[in-house]
């Protein structure tokens, strides 16, 4: 039986990494995807685990020869997801998270029709900006940065199959869940006025 596509898209401080790795936890078949990156590893990452990391010349290489599902250039550094890695997975069974921006989940949408894609938002951008200033590790610059493409990436929320509030985590979990196993349609209404949120910046 072939495992299942999900792509989970969201703006930076939304929530997106934590809820993804709570999803993977809690499902015994469910497995993220683990992307290419030309930037540096972290003190605590761990090659192959994380992230795949490659030099920028193996990167562009293996865009020429066709490797990447999709790729995408965020803050100065290349991210990708493998194809084949991914279709192998899903080949033996496995549902695969793609933890991807909304640019990526749209060339993948195109690839793989099949697959579910969801967008995470935050209940407001007040609380969006607050929650990226509690990590207390970027600059003014970085902020403004991460709110500039915050606004990019909740305006083409709507091209997601499903959208999930995490204005509570665990709520926003059990939406997740659902969707995970085919029952999108028994998530939380969404309570949130769209286009006042998009537009208020």
């Amino acid at each position: 039986m072939t495992g299942k596509l999900f792509i989970i898209s969201a703006p930076s401080g939304a929530g997106k990494t934590s809820l993804a790795r709570a999803l993977i936890a809690g499902s015994s078949n469910c497995k993220m995807s683990i992307s290419h990156t030309t930037r540096q590893r972290r003190a605590n990452e761990i090659d192959g685990q994380d992230y795949f990391f490659v030099e920028k010349a193996d990167f562009l290489e293996m865009v020429e020869t066709g490797v990447f599902l999709e790729y995408a250039q965020v803050y100065g550094n290349y991210y990708g997801t493998s194809r084949l890695a991914v279709e192998e997975m899903l080949n033996k069974g496995v549902n695969v998270l793609l933890d991807i921006d909304w640019q990526g989940a749209r060339l993948v949408r195109k690839q793989m029709p099949a697959a579910v894609s969801v967008s995470i938002l935050p209940p407001s951008v007040t609380e969006l900006e607050r929650r990226l200033r509690s990590r207390g590790s970027d600059s003014e610059d970085v902020i403004a940065a991460r709110m500039k493409q915050a606004y990019d990436e909740m305006a083409h929320c709507r091209e997601a199959h499903f959208i999930v509030l995490n204005d509570d985590f665990n709520l926003a979990l059990d939406d997740l869940t659902l969707i995970l196993s085919g029952e999108g349609d028994k998530i939380r209404p969404l309570d949130l006025d769209l286009d006042k949120l998009i537009d208020s910046k």
